[in-house]
């Protein structure tokens, strides 16, 4: 973790939680993971920085609120928002409609485990909520699953607190040799991609 965000963390505490959680959950890109945010707040708990149940109310909250919002929109404006999609953005809507058919296929069972999967969470409620999937089937999922990762994490992060030095520094090899794996993966989408394109 940057040493600035461990002071934001550390400095504005609970509201820090929320806010990085909170905005990681409606879909504002954020360097900063929400699993290590996590966890080390469980650290900061078990240092006694932070009271543990403030944490964890403070994460599940901004989880279920995060989450909701971006199902909400996508459930009531979704078809104008693909209809408007700005030409900048990576992702075509013929993709979004082939994830959004996988989804389908594999119905509730499927958006669990999307929920409680790093890097592609926020994309289920996205999903979702183009499926339009009723809300009284998907937001009891975001709470069952916003407090599952959440305490998950979170404890971890407390049990961890005697090593967290040695533990934060193996988490960063892992975030970055993940990031290498995402880098290499979009080069060979796109190398595939420009292939096919130069045989048409």
């Amino acid at each position: 973790m940057s040493p600035e965000a461990t002071q934001f963390i550390i400095h504005y505490g609970y509201t820090a939680i929320f806010i990085l959680i909170f905005l990681q959950e409606i879909g504002v890109p954020n360097p900063l993971p929400n699993e290590l945010v996590l966890m080390f707040s469980g650290y900061l708990a078990f240092t006694g920085a932070l009271f543990l149940p403030f944490v964890l109310l403070s994460a599940i909250s901004a989880d279920i609120i995060g989450a909701t919002i971006l199902y909400l929109t996508f459930y009531f404006f979704g078809a104008y928002i693909l209809s408007h999609k700005p030409k900048w953005l990576p992702i075509s809507t013929e993709k979004i409609n082939k994830i959004a058919e996988r989804v389908s296929q594999g119905g509730l069972w499927s958006v669990f485990l999307g929920r409680v999967t790093p890097f592609i969470r926020g994309y289920v409620s996205v999903i979702s909520g183009l499926l339009q999937i009723k809300p009284k089937q998907y937001l009891p999922l975001v709470v069952i699953t916003a407090v599952l990762v959440s305490c998950t994490y979170v404890v971890t992060g407390r049990l961890l607190g005697p090593y967290w030095t040695q533990v934060a520094a193996e988490i960063v090899k892992v975030k970055f040799g993940a990031l290498g794996v995402v880098i290499l993966i979009i080069l060979w989408v796109l190398y595939r991609h420009n292939k096919k394109n130069a045989k048409k």
